[in-house]
């Protein structure tokens, strides 16, 4: 049985994970959704520069309701502050810094992730959208691509054994994040590395479409 865990906590549980997987002085670009929030939780001691596709080097955390400015923006259009040295530049020079391979990790959401690392994260079925965004110079540009997303959707796997969602990109994921698991994509397949404390490697199976393998010893997820 899927375990009860309330969005939000699910949501900020996946950002800190994340955010204790950055080393000091990473350059990481985060996408829309739960990636916007991984700003919010890195540890002391650690110097991380965030990269927008906006325009924007040495993002802070998002700004306080009610301070900030429309101004100053993430690329999903949140208020966020900006950190001592910040710099702000166009979007030709911020797809320079993608595709010229300077950033060291990219965080997105995801609607499909397969075991040979796929990713389908730009069309939703049934509705209209203006098109992939950046994803797609981000996961080819970028030296890690990491998914966070929620483990189902209305109970249903979101790590799929094939994606049946027009890919972002081909064999380009190297960890998954969710609130129940963290995987990596290895040359094997995938390998499940952590669990949540709610969970267990039989509702782990249960709620993933992909075949997986289990790391020895198996870590327990900090929540």
């Amino acid at each position: 049985m899927l375990p009860e865990i309330p969005k939000e906590v699910a949501e900020i549980r996946i950002a800190r994970r994340i955010a204790k997987e950055f080393k000091d002085g990473d350059v990481v670009n985060l996408g829309i959704g739960i990636p916007s929030l991984v700003a919010d939780y890195i540890p002391k001691g650690i110097r991380v520069i965030f990269q927008t596709e906006n325009g924007m080097l040495g993002m802070g955390p998002r700004a306080k309701e009610g301070e900030g400015t429309i101004d100053i923006i993430g690329a999903g259009g949140v208020k966020v502050t900006v950190l001592p040295g910040g710099s702000f530049f166009s979007s030709d020079v911020s797809f320079g810094l993608i595709r010229g391979g300077h950033i060291d990790v990219t965080v997105l959401g995801a609607l499909e992730v397969d075991e040979e690392g796929n990713l389908a994260n730009w069309m939703i079925p049934g509705k209209l959208i203006p098109g992939m965004g950046g994803a797609m110079d981000l996961v080819t540009g970028a030296k890690k691509v990491f998914v966070a997303m929620l483990h189902t959707i209305k109970g249903k796997p979101k790590i799929v054994k094939k994606c049946s969602l027009p890919l972002t990109g081909r064999r380009v994921v190297n960890k998954i994040f969710t609130e129940l698991a963290v995987f990596e994509i290895t040359k094997s397949g995938l390998l499940l590395t952590e669990i949540a404390p709610e969970a267990s490697v039989e509702v782990i199976k249960e709620y993933t479409e992909a075949e997986f393998k289990v790391r020895e010893p198996l870590g327990i997820m900090e929540v």
